[in-house]
C-alpha cells in the first residue's frame, strides 16, 4: 500500500474515485493483523479503489481533525467526501469487503470475489482461540519447534483483555491491567514464532479432518487441533435485552464504564465478576444499584468488603430483572421481589449484566463429549473425545476457571502434543 502524509491527504481523496485510508501505528497488534488483509484486498480491488495508509503518530494533527482516536482506523472516501462506516480495532476481512461493496458496487465486488482462488495452508497444530490457554499452548509448542497457527475471531488476549485489574497473577506484586497482561502474553508467543491469523471469520471447522476454513477462502489443515475458544457472557434472556444490547445494556465494565461519568447504574449479579467490576464502575458512576437473586453475595470476601464500604453502591437482594425498556435517554429495569412477587421499575442511565459465562462451542458441528452444563470433557492430557483434538481453558469441564488454570491447561496440552509430534 502506498504511504501518504497529511500534506498529500486532500489531493488523494479528491483525485476522483473511491479511496480507502488506513490510519495505522507502530507497535500495534491490531494494525499488524490488518495489514495482510488490506494487502490482499488491494490486489483484488486495485482498479476500483485506491488504497493508502497514513502513520497516525506522525500525522497527529490530521488524525485529530478527522476524529481518528485509535489505531487502526479505516476511512472510506468518494469524491472527497467520507462515505460508509468507519472501521477500527480488530477489523475483519468481511467487514472491509462489506464497505468495499458499497464503493465498488455489488455486481463488481461479487465478480471480483468469485475469481478468488481458495488457499490451503498446512500446520502441525492449529489453536482455535487466543486467550491465556491458547497463547500458552502456542508458546510451548513453538519453543518445541512445532509449527503452530493461532486462529481467533477477535484479537489476542481473550476475555482477560476486558478485565479491569488482575490482582492475583503470580510474579506481580501489584495488580496488573488485564489488557496489558494479555498483550504481554501475546507478544511473547508471537515472538517465539507462532503464526497468527486473528480477527478473522471462522467459516467452518471439521474436527475429524482437522480442517479450519477462515474468511471463506483459506483452509488451514492441521495434524492436531487445540480448542481454546473460552466463554462468553451469559445473557438473561428477558424482554428488551437483545434490543438494547450496546445501547444501554453492557457486559464489559472495562469497555463501557467510562461512558457513565456521573451517571446512575444498575448491576445485575452478585458473583465475583459483578462485585469486582463494580469497583471500576464506581470510579465513574454517581450511584450503583446491585440487583441480586440471593439474600447475600457470592463474590470473594475481599471484593465484598470493598463493595460494602463504597458509599455509591447499594444492594437489592432477592430480586431478579424481568424486562428492560428505554424511555428517551433513560433505561427502565423492571425487577421482581422473589419473596413477595411484587414488581417495580428502577429508572437508571445504564445496565451492566454479570451473571456468569457460557462455553463458546457454536462453531463446532462435530459432537464433543460434554458435561451437563455444556463444557468439554477432557482427560489428564487435555484430550477430548475426538482423536487428535485437545481442549484448554474456561471451555473445559472443571471446578475452577482462572487465568492460571487456563495457562496450566495450555501447558499440559502442548507438552502432550510435543511428545506425540516431536
Amino acid at each position: 500500500m502506498k504511504e501518504i502524509t497529511a500534506n498529500d491527504f486532500n489531493d488523494v481523496i479528491n483525485s476522483g474515485g473511491p479511496v480507502l485510508v488506513d490510519f495505522y501505528s507502530t507497535e500495534c497488534p491490531p494494525c499488524d493483523a490488518l495489514a495482510p488483509k488490506l494487502e490482499s484486498l488491494e490486489k483484488l480491488f486495485a482498479k476500483d479503489v485506491t488504497f493508502v495508509k497514513i502513520f497516525r503518530q506522525g500525522n497527529r494533527g490530521l488524525a485529530e481533525k478527522l476524529g481518528v482516536r485509535s489505531s487502526p482506523t479505516l476511512l472510506f472516501y468518494e469524491d472527497g467526501e467520507e462515505v460508509c462506516q468507519r472501521l477500527s480495532g480488530g477489523i475483519k476481512r468481511s467487514e472491509i469487503i462489506r464497505e468495499l461493496r458499497h464503493m465498488a458496487g455489488k455486481e463488481r465486488t461479487d465478480k471480483i470475489l468469485a475469481g478468488v482462488k481458495p488457499v490451503v495452508s498446512a500446520t502441525d497444530v492449529a489453536i482455535l482461540g487466543a486467550g491465556p490457554g491458547g497463547l500458552t499452548a502456542g508458546l510451548y509448542l513453538c519453543q518445541a519447534k512445532i509449527d503452530t497457527t493461532l486462529i481467533d475471531i477477535a484479537l489476542p488476549g481473550g476475555y482477560v483483555t476486558t478485565t479491569h485489574m488482575v490482582s492475583n497473577y503470580p510474579g506481580f506484586i501489584e495488580p496488573q491491567p488485564g489488557y496489558l497482561l494479555s498483550h504481554n502474553m501475546s507478544e511473547q508467543t508471537k515472538r517465539c514464532g507462532t503464526i497468527y491469523k486473528v480477527a478473522v471469520d471462522v467459516t467452518k471447522v471439521d474436527l475429524i479432518k482437522k480442517e479450519i476454513v477462515i474468511d471463506d477462502y483459506e483452509t488451514v489443515k492441521a495434524k492436531k487441533i487445540i480448542i481454546a475458544t473460552g466463554t462468553s457472557p451469559r445473557k438473561l434472556g428477558i424482554p428488551g435485552e437483545q434490543e438494547y444490547m450496546g445501547n444501554g445494556i453492557s457486559y464489559c465494565a472495562t469497555c463501557d464504564a467510562k461512558y457513565y461519568e456521573n451517571k446512575e447504574i444498575v448491576i445485575i449479579g452478585g458473583g465475583n465478576s459483578a462485585i469486582e467490576e463494580s469497583a471500576l464502575i464506581s470510579k465513574f458512576a454517581s450511584k450503583i444499584t446491585v440487583v441480586h437473586q440471593f439474600d447475600k453475595l457470592q463474590a470473594n470476601r475481599e471484593a465484598q468488603e470493598k463493595a460494602f464500604a463504597d458509599s455509591k453502591i447499594s444492594f437489592l437482594f432477592e430480586h431478579e430483572p424481568r424486562s428492560f425498556k428505554r424511555r428517551e435517554d433513560k433505561m427502565e429495569v423492571e425487577v421482581e421481589d422473589l419473596k413477595t412477587g411484587k414488581r417495580r421499575i428502577i429508572v437508571t442511565d445504564g445496565v451492566f449484566v454479570f451473571i456468569g459465562l457460557v462455553p463458546n462451542l457454536d462453531i463446532f458441528s462435530d459432537r464433543l463429549e460434554q458435561d451437563k452444563w455444556g463444557y468439554v470433557k477432557v482427560n489428564e492430557d487435555m484430550q477430548t473425545s475426538i482423536e487428535g483434538v485437545y481442549s484448554v481453558g474456561d471451555i473445559n469441564s472443571k471446578k475452577y476457571r482462572q487465568i492460571t488454570t487456563a495457562i496450566a491447561d495450555g501447558t499440559i496440552a502442548a507438552m502432550a502434543i510435543s511428545k506425540e509430534i516431536g
